[in-house]
Order: C-alpha cells, then structure tokens, then sequence
C-alpha cells in the first residue's frame, strides 16, 4: 500500500473550510492560444510519468493509520482540466483577479488533488495556465519538477499518443485496517532497528555530542526572538477569501547587489521582502520601534540530488526576523546575513531528515488531532510564510508556445495570514503574494514595496560602486601618463644618425633670435640632400641639447625640419 508519510498527513489534516492547502501557480505565454483538446491530449501523455495525479487520498476508518494513495476508479481529466478567460482588454490585473478566485477555492478532497485552468483572453494574445495542487501530494522543488513533464525545451517538440489506463484495484477496508495496525506497531520499530550497533556507539555519540552542541548554540537565538517585538497585528483569523499580487526583478538585479554588498541572492530577496513589510507597516502607523520584526518562516528542502522524482515532501523549516525597524537598508540586509549564516550552520549540523522523521513514531490520531488543534487555535510566533522556488533557466514551451512569465502561490494557515511565494524564471525573479481578503485589504502597498526595497538596495549599491570606482583612478593616474613620457623613448635609436647633423646642430644652438631665420633657412635648403628621417631626428637632438633659454629657436627649428 501507498502510505503518506508523517509529513504529508499533517499537509492532508491541515486542510478546512478556510484553509485551503494547495500550492499553486500561473505561467503566462506568448499566443496564439491553443485548443481546450490539445492541452487534454498533452495532459494525458504525461499522465503515466505521474501516476499520483491519478490517485485520490482514501484515509484509513478510525484514523489507525496515515492515509493512503489509491488509484481513482472514476478519473475523469475532464473534471480536472477547465477552461475559461478573461474579458477585454485582459490586463494583468485581471489575470490575478482571476488567479485570486481559482486559487483560494478547496479542491475536491473526494478526487485526485489537482487542477489546471486554461486562460484565454489575455492582452497581446497571450494566454496563462493557472495549476493547483495539493500540499500533501508535492513540495515546491517536486512540484517543480512536475509541472515541467508538460513542459518542452524546443518549440516543435513532438508528443506521444495518449495510452489506456487501467486503474488497480482499491484494497478493501478490512486489509487496510488490518495492515494499518500492523503498521503502527512494525514502523517504530523498524525504525529502532535502523540505530547504530553496539560497534559504532561511539562514533555515535561523539556525532550526538556535536549536534547537541550545536543545537544548544541555537537556545539563545530562540531565547532572543521570544523577546523581539513582532507585528502581531499580521496574525489573526483566516477567513474564506483570497487577495492575490505579485511583483518581480531581474535576477541580475539581485546579483548587482550581492556582489557589491555581500550576503547571497537568497539574502537580498529577503532583505527586499523587508522593505516591502516596513512600507506596509508604516502606511498602517504600526512601526512603533527599531527593534520591530516580521518574522518569517522560511522553507528549506532536504530533498537530496537523486530524490528529485520522489512524489513527497521533503522539507524542514527555519525562522527568520525580518528587521522591519531599522531604517537602513544595509543594515537590514547585514542582519538577515547573519541569521541566514548562523542557520546554515546549524542545519549542516544537526539532521533535519532525522528531525522530520520523527513523525513517523506519531500516532495518526494524535498527529490529525494535534495538526488541527495547532492551525484552530493560531500561532503567533511567525507572521509570514516566504518560500523561494528555483525554476528553470532555459526557456520552456507547451504547444509550441514560449512561456514568458510565472508567479508562484503558497498557502496561508494557523493564524500566520500572509505568504510570499519567489519563482525564478530566465532572468526574472517575481514574487506571488497571497493574503487573507480581509486583513490585507493594501496587499499592493506590501507589493509596491517589495520592488522599492530593490531598488534601495540597488541604489546603495550603485553608490558604492561608483565610489570605488571614483576612489581606483586617483593612483593610476601617472600611469596615464607614463607612455606621453615614453614618446622621446622611442625616437632614442634614430639618436646615433645625429653624428652626422652635427653642423645643422651648432647653428641653432648658438643662434641670436636675428639669426635664427637664416638657420631655418639653411636647414630647409639642405632638407633634399639629406634623409628626412635623419633631419627630423637631428631635430629632435637639437631640441634636446638646447638651453633652456634658446628653447623656442630649438622649437622652430624642428618644426622647419619637419
């Protein structure tokens, strides 16, 4: 049997009437829009790489077991593929309008997880796709990955004839309740049985010593974030309703002030989505102290390089103070390097795989029931979800059309009533925000300010640049003019053909200003006897033997030569 793992059953329990928990996106491409059955028949193709898009969540009677993945005996791509569009002039704004309404409403728990929206309408042409499926089914790296099966990297890629299926068939209730006891009491366990030998307890415990020590590094971090001032007016009930924006930057944008004020990409997305909360709060005057943070939990994925197929979630999480109060943005971007820093550290010392395993040894009815005391009750430790997604750098195309944009959507739960979803495409990275209807009636303001946080970072880095740069041509400056000096150089070797000028060089080395016409005109009438390389360097060598108060003889004297 197909069984959730701990992880994904709290995804699946999570779910209610207000909290849909269902990742999504919206990809935008250049038109002509294809048919409603040609983005069928590519769906159905792909369908078989994907056997979980055919599956439905069956949970076990008396909640004995975590629930299971079993083949829908009713799958209908129909029900899950829709279509529909826009009206004219089919702006953006429309586009997310749309997008807000599809995304905050449930999927149907009773069917396989999924769903994906054709959209036409949309100005210049273009159309979109707007996908949901469930958090339980796929994390953001995963999810990923399989958005791309429909993707292609040529615009003329050639696809395979949908296949028949046949759905296997559904295990009866007695056998799964019968393997769900089983199961509770075998899992746990077997995974005693996986600890390390009576041969390798030492190594054992010197690694447990270490990663005890270094969790015991974090306890004042954690001691220090309870004590730090937060927004709390960002948490609060969640009602039914959506409010969906989304902005964007280029990714070399984010790099231009990595390279030039330090951290990673990473950082300054971070430090961006600061400056878009400070502008937030202060629109809403609750930007009461420099000590004021957005804390936010930020996703990270465990999942190893060959785990990229694997059709569950392999997160963890940690919990970053956005600095909302201090009014620098460099030292907003300098304070969330040092958390992210101090993170890494603490996450490659202590098993995060092993962290979240330990759901496992959880009963499915305390874990169900403890997943939704914790999202009824609320939380008011974090006041943001922020989630970056790396996407493809390549261009991708369905149909033959290019995709020219995406924007991502993370769900919203347990008191915390913002989400910010980072999706990176070519060279554009766009932040999709989605937020309770209700408490975020100025989503655009904290939109708005994600994108004039970027350019304040870009504009502190563009001065220090031009600083540097202002500071670096002080002392090359000789050096500038080191070859003017260098010309004279040159002409050295044609030095020793002089011997022969020497009476052309007495003349004006001795002549009054009376006389210096008749020396010109001497030197003019032998010019044809002799080389004119070797005249003009005899020049040379008369202005350079010349004292400094007959120079301007010397001079004229070259200039005739020449």
């Amino acid at each position: 049997m197909d069984r959730m793992s701990a992880l994904d059953a709290g995804f699946f329990f999570a779910e209610s009437e207000n909290t849909p928990m269902h990742v999504g996106s919206v990809a935008v491409f250049d038109g002509p829009p294809p048919s409603y059955g040609d983005v069928v028949r590519l769906l159905l193709s792909k369908l078989p790489l994907v056997p979980r898009y055919r599956q439905r969540v069956r949970p076990v009677p008396m909640q004995l077991g975590r629930p299971l993945w079993v083949d829908d005996p009713h799958f209908q791509i129909l029900y899950h593929v829709r279509h529909t569009a826009v009206p004219g002039p089919g702006s953006d704004e429309q586009l997310r309008n749309l997008a807000g309404r599809v995304l905050g409403q449930r999927l149907d728990m009773a069917k396989p997880l999924w769903e994906l929206w054709l959209v036409e309408g949309l100005a210049d042409n273009r159309w979109a796709i707007i996908s949901k499926v469930h958090h339980c089914m796929v994390d953001g790296i995963a999810g990923t990955d399989l958005m791309q099966l429909m993707f292609d990297l040529e615009p003329d890629a050639k696809h395979e004839e949908p296949k028949s299926w046949t759905p296997r068939r559904n295990p009866s209730t007695l056998s799964i309740v019968a393997e769900s006891v089983a199961e509770t009491i075998t899992h746990p366990l077997a995974q005693l049985s996986s600890l390390p030998s009576v041969g390798s307890a030492v190594r054992a415990a010197k690694e447990l010593a270490e990663q005890g020590k270094t969790a015991a590094q974090t306890v004042p971090s954690l001691a220090k974030q309870a004590v730090t001032p937060t927004a709390r007016s960002l948490n609060g009930p969640i009602g039914p309703h959506r409010r969906w924006a989304w902005t964007a930057g280029k990714f070399e944008e984010f790099k231009s002030v990595r390279t030039a004020l330090g951290g990673t990409v990473n950082d300054v997305v971070l430090a961006a989505i600061t400056g878009g909360f400070r502008d937030l709060l202060q629109a809403r005057g609750e930007l009461s102290s420099e000590k004021l943070v957005v804390r936010s939990m930020v996703p990270v994925s465990v999942r190893r390089p060959g785990e990229r197929n694997v059709q569950d979630n392999r997160v963890s999480a940690v919990f970053v103070d956005l600095p909302v109060g201090l009014p620098d943005p460099k030292d907003r971007l300098a304070s969330i390097r040092g958390q992210m820093d101090e993170y890494k550290k603490t996450m490659q010392a202590v098993d995060a795989r092993s962290i979240i395993a330990m759901g496992d040894f959880v009963a499915p009815t305390l874990l169900s029931l403890g997943v939704r005391a914790a999202l009824q009750a609320g939380q008011f430790w974090c006041q943001a979800v922020t989630t970056n997604v790396p996407g493809p750098r390549i261009p991708l195309y369905v149909l033959g059309k290019r995709m020219v944009s995406a924007h991502a959507y993370v769900p919203i739960a347990g008191g915390t009533r913002c989400s910010i979803g980072i999706f990176s495409y070519l060279n554009t990275m766009t932040f999709g925000i989605n937020a309770d209807f209700d408490a975020f009636p100025d989503i655009d303001v904290l939109s708005n300010g994600i994108r004039r946080g970027l350019d304040e970072l870009m504009a502190i880095a563009g001065a220090d640049k031009a600083a540097e740069q202002a500071a670096e041509p002080a002392e090359p400056e000789p050096a500038k003019a080191t070859p003017a000096k260098a010309t004279p150089a040159k002409a050295t070797p044609a030095k020793a053909t002089p011997a022969k000028a020497t009476p052309a060089k007495a003349t004006p080395a001795k002549a009054t200003p009376a006389k210096a016409t008749r020396a010109r005109k001497q030197t003019a009438a032998k010019a044809p006897a002799k080389k004119a390389p070797a005249k003009t360097a005899a020049a040379r060598t008369t202005a350079a033997k010349t004292a400094p108060a007959k120079t301007t003889a010397a001079k004229k004297t070259t200039a005739a030569a020449r």
